[in-house]
């Protein structure tokens, strides 16, 4: 043990160059990857280790090795651990992958040498004259953000998309097979088991100090922050200040720092440490909510219940025992009663306790601390302030709080969340949310909770939508429609479905068509749609109950918006503004916005802004439409027979490409400009942010992904006349649907959109994060020798703060693509489910395992975030309440529009004499004289020159009658009757989800008495405290004691008579707890369970 050694002292490093001033271009530059940080030298250096570092190809490709894994929870380690030992020939493989892709795409090879030509001549004129446009000097990596845009049109050209898939795919394929079955333990070497036994026997014999305590092993750390000396930018004079200033001014602040010496790979640690003094003051200031002194004669109330339903209770507790929370290993949380902090009434807290100020509290004062410290020693920037600005200018890296330790340490929470709560084994189980909200706070355990609560809800759904479609399957061959069209008799000539090279199409060609179709159009379609308004409706209700409910728990109940302090960008925005106002709530003033010259134009612009975008996105719809049309009927002028069999195909699969390049583009366009828009509306609080910068994006989104399916639903095939009149569209003439309608092409595009975009993002979602994990490992591994120093490095790459610094930066918005995603899939669930009865069942499979990835990848693969408060989810519960009622709409008109059960139903009553279809398929198909076609239209095949009479789907007058090819009497009555179906669905849908709404109130009537007794009780525990605090100070000083008490009582009535004080605030000035002059609203909340 005496081989290994630690070093762990050192002072930080601060290199004195000139100043660089900046472009103003700095959009232009791409966004910051950990491999962006290696320099030149770094880079030859890692090549050379990664070569040095080549396992034996024999070895590699041993095939004696090949085993497969004995376990599930084996494989995923045997696959770590294979890529930790062959990553050098993994490395190789992947580079192995792309030549062989560039060598069979000529095109390809030739554009990436024009582009690193280019890059090159460009970096050699930028070293004698520096690239000027509009007056902004740009940096070297500006001009190859350039090079690489102006690239991107010519790799698209020659396919490199495709490419970059291929290789991305084979290669991880590839990898994960090879990891998966070779066996590491029979090759791996004992010296190197041995090695790292003995790291692991020192780390755990160091303890916890050197991981999360200071060298003192007294001070924890509470937060991290890095920069890396090899960065040039960070080595500029202008950094090197600002790191000075702002590490200065969190000293003043009273923040506690200490160095570390600089690592092999040029990276600084700054490990930050929050005294008792700096945690107090600022408690007050966020007005955290703190547990208060016990009193052992205040008992908590417990909730009374009928014997009966106890009994029932205890039953299903018995029954789903296997799936609770296991309260061995998380014991249910005994919760104190709480009170806002104030270091005046500091004698009703347990400060003494040594989990008063919790990590997770820490780490939030040490954050807001650093968003709001300057780095500037002048006030000419406004905006020179925050740990997020720095790292945009590159002087520092990361800034991060640790976890509680690693996933192998058996006494930390990160571990047994990893084993108890991550693991898939435990998909069904329920999930340990207070001890979730503990470790990532309430904003993540709220997300959670949602999630969890959606998948339960999602259960009667999925059954329901099972049980339609069992129907659906079982009566398949009874429907009498499909079966005409099957097994009918004679030949019924369709007319074509498009111009020139389409012929007449006998209509049993599409008996799979048909079968299909009826599976999601039939009598349950309507009944399950009625069956998920309701649902939906139940959902929302049942999710407020629960949310009253958690927030209780965890000790929101009264936590006001306008409590939050403002932003800093906000402030700094207005730091011009001499005038301020009084905020009510605070009692403190700030700047107040013109509301006509700043708000109602920044408004004004938001909202057109959006509407341009949305009307951009329908645009690229419709133009993917027109693409193909005109395509079709380009193909159609070469009428040979290769062309036109693949004409709809190739039609079909370029479109697509170009609706996911337009989605792709879109995306990003979306999220930069929405963040600009919402920036400057002046938004005051961080929630407030958010929700404006959520509303923005989901709605840019929705007309995204939800456009094409939507023309799918409600435009195509609807208006396109009729043969020999056709409607069309730039002369080209518009898409058909079936004989059946575009029910089942809108259910498979919901299918394929639904499960497939599930999928893809699930694979995404863990791919990504580990890409970036690697690419942070990749960093920090750059420039430790292989020799001399090999044994200290590998020890020291065991400290948390390293092993942090690898896992990847959880941003303040991280959770919204996770919302974001399960919002459009409760889009799925709901507003089209009259076409794909089998949505919910998918999303519950979907979100079963969601829910454990997710939770793998917060504890594996992040850093550990900062705790936010918050109340509720946010602006997502009002777009689930659209989505809700939307989907009434889009279900109504679904079944009345797209599929048949309305001219079924009519023809049932009306037509038909014993009330069945029988015949209705002769009756739907309208007769065309194939002579009216007009010239140029007709089929060009000469076998189809002798159809006289074709057949197509439409209420209208044969050839014979005077109107021909007029609308008929059932036209009108079928849309007259479609009309009334939707008043009536809507109508009955609303007045039961009203009601609905009305029997199932927001808050349980048992939790509002609770909370009502807990405040009771909270009030007599800070009065109780009052007493003995007073009877302990008159036994010192009891004339003194009698003055203040003098002085403070009329000071109470004072407020009573000047404030408009709560029921509550007016006990406590009556009963002797004074409400404190600087704030006015109810300090006191209501415990938690």
């Amino acid at each position: 043990m005496t081989d290994v050694g630690i070093e762990i002292a050192g002072d930080m490093q601060i290199p004195q160059q000139k100043q660089k001033s900046g472009t103003g271009l700095e959009f232009l530059q791409i966004p910051q990857l950990p491999l962006s940080n290696i320099g030149y030298p770094q880079a030859h250096e890692w090549i050379e280790h990664r070569k040095a570092n080549i396992r034996p190809w024999s070895m590699f490709l041993n095939t004696s090795n090949i085993r497969p894994p004995p376990s599930l929870p084996r494989l995923s380690k045997r696959i770590m651990r294979n890529i930790e030992y062959f990553q050098s020939n993994y490395l190789f493989v992947f580079v192995g992958l792309v030549i062989y892709c560039l060598i069979t795409s000529p095109l390809l090879l030739l554009a990436v040498a024009a582009s690193l030509g280019t890059c090159y001549k460009v970096s050699q004129r930028h070293a004698k004259q520096e690239l000027t446009i509009f007056n902004h000097k740009l940096t070297l990596a500006q001009v190859y953000s350039l090079v690489g845009i102006c690239s991107l049109p010519i790799f698209y050209l020659v396919g490199a998309g495709a490419a970059l898939f291929w290789v991305l795919g084979v290669s991880w394929f590839l990898i994960t097979l090879h990891a998966a079955f070779y066996n590491i333990d029979s090759i791996l070497c004992p010296g190197e088991d041995e090695l790292n036994s003995l790291v692991m026997q020192e780390i755990s014999k160091c303890g916890t100090a050197f991981s999360l305590y200071f060298r003192d092993e007294v001070r924890t750390i509470d937060f991290v922050i890095v920069w890396d000396e090899y960065n040039v930018e960070a080595q500029t004079y202008r950094c090197t200040e600002y790191r000075r200033v702002f590490e200065k001014n969190l000293e003043k602040e009273g923040l506690q720092l200490e160095y570390e010496q600089a690592e092999p790979n040029g990276l600084h640690f700054i490990k930050i440490h929050a005294p008792r003094e700096v945690l107090r003051r600022y408690a007050e200031i966020l007005k955290l909510r703190l547990p208060m002194k016990e009193l052992p004669t205040v008992l908590i109330p417990e909730s009374r219940s009928n014997a009966l339903i106890k009994e029932v209770n205890s039953l299903f507790k018995r029954i789903m025992k296997k799936y609770y929370v296991d309260q061995t290993i998380f014991p249910t949380m005994r919760h104190n009663f709480t009170a806002v902090y104030s270091r005046d009434k500091e004698y009703l807290f347990s400060l003494d306790s040594p989990n008063f100020f919790t990590a997770a509290t820490r780490a939030r004062i040490v954050q807001f601390i650093l968003d709001r410290t300057r780095f500037t020693e002048t006030k000419d920037d406004d905006f020179a302030f925050g740990i997020e600005r720095l790292i945009s200018e590159k002087a520092y890296i990361a800034a991060y709080p640790l976890h509680d330790g690693d996933l192998q340490a058996p006494d930390s929470m990160r571990y047994l969340l990893y084993k108890e709560w991550a693991c898939l084994k435990k998909c069904l189980h329920y999930q340990p949310l207070d001890y979730i909200k503990e470790y990532f706070g309430v904003k993540i355990g709220l997300y959670f909770a949602w999630l969890g609560f959606y998948t339960h809800m999602l259960i009667p759904a999925s059954i329901v939508g099972l049980l339609c479609f069992i129907y659906s399957c079982a009566t398949l061959y009874s429907n009498e429609p499909s079966e005409d069209v099957c097994n009918g008799k004679g030949i019924i000539q369709m007319c074509p479905l498009c111009d020139h090279f389409c012929g007449y199409w006998d209509l049993k060609e599409t008996c799979l068509h048909a079968r299909i179709t009826y599976l999601f159009d039939n009598p349950s379609t309507v009944f399950f749609s009625i069956f998920m308004s309701l649902w939906a409706t139940l959902f929302l209700e049942l999710w407020k109950r629960y949310s009253a409910e958690i927030t209780h728990r965890w000790d929101l109940t009264g936590l006001d918006a306008q409590e939050e302090h403002p932003r800093p960008q906000y402030l700094a925005r207005l730091a011009h503004i001499k005038k301020k106002s009084l905020n009510i709530i605070t009692n403190t003033e700030e700047p107040k916005v013109p509301f006509w010259k700043m708000r109602v134009p920044a408004t004004i612009l938001s909202f057109s802004v959006v509407l341009l975008l949305i009307a951009i996105a329908m645009a690229a719809v419709l133009g993917v439409v027109l693409y193909r049309m005109s395509v079709l009927t380009a193909l159609s002028v070469y009428g040979h027979p290769m062309v036109t069999s693949y004409a709809i195909l190739f039609t079909t699969a370029t479109a697509a490409s170009i609706n996911l390049c337009c989605i792709i583009v879109f995306n990003w366009v979306y999220v930069w400009l929405a963040e600009y828009l919402t920036e400057i509306e002046l938004l005051r609080t961080q929630t407030e942010f958010d929700d404006s910068l959520t509303l923005k994006i989901y709605l840019l989104e929705f007309v995204n992904y939800y456009a094409s399916i939507f023309y799918i639903a409600f435009f195509k095939g609807k208006f396109v006349g009729y043969p020999g009149n056709y409607n069309r569209f730039f002369e080209y003439r518009q898409e058909e649907c079936g004989p059946g309608g575009c029910l089942m092409e809108l259910c498979i595009q919901l299918s394929i959109i639904m499960i497939g975009k599930q999928a893809m993002n699930t694979i995404l979602e863990m791919l990504f994060p580990l890409f970036y994990k690697w690419l942070n490992t990749l960093k920090v591994h750059v420039g430790m020798k292989t020799k001399d120093g090999q044994k200290k490095v590998t020890t020291r790459k065991y400290l948390q703060w390293i092993k942090d610094y690898k896992l990847v930066d959880w941003g303040p918005r991280s959770l919204f693509p996770e919302y974001l995603e399960m919002v459009l899939q409760y889009g799925f669930v709901t507003i089209f489910v009259a076409a794909f009865p089998l949505a919910p069942f998918f999303a519950l499979l979907n979100n079963v395992f969601e829910m454990r990835l997710d939770a793998k990848k917060l504890l594996t693969m992040y850093r550990r975030p900062v705790g936010q408060r918050v109340t509720d989810i946010g602006i997502w519960f009002r777009i689930l309440d659209s989505i809700s009622k939307l989907s009434v709409i889009t279900n109504a008109f679904i079944i009345a529009f797209t599929s048949n059960f309305i001219p079924r139903l009519v023809y049932r009553i009306t037509v038909s004499d014993n009330y069945s279809l029988e015949g209705f398929l002769d009756h739907s198909l309208s007769k065309f004289n194939t002579s009216d076609l007009k010239n140029g239209t007709e089929p060009f095949l000469p076998s189809h020159e002798q159809v006289e009479i074709c057949r197509y789907p439409d209420y209208r007058e044969p050839p014979e009658s005077p109107n021909k090819y007029q609308y008929t009497i059932m036209f009108w009555h079928v849309l007259a009757a479609r009309l009334a179906f939707i008043v009536v669905f809507e109508n009955v849908v609303a007045l039961v989800m009203i009601f609905v709404r009305w029997c199932i109130p927001d808050i349980h009537p048992k939790l509002r008495d609770k909370i009502r007794r807990e405040t009771y009780i909270t009030n007599e525990i800070i009065i109780q405290q009052e007493a003995l605090r007073a009877r302990e100070s008159s036994t010192n000083d009891v004339e003194t004691n009698q003055h203040i008490t003098l002085n403070e009582n009329t000071n109470r009535w004072n407020r009573v008579i000047r404030n408009s004080l709560s029921n509550s605030e007016f006990d406590l000035e009556v009963h002797g707890s004074p409400v404190s002059p600087t704030s006015t609203h109810s300090r006191v909340g209501p415990a938690a369970l």
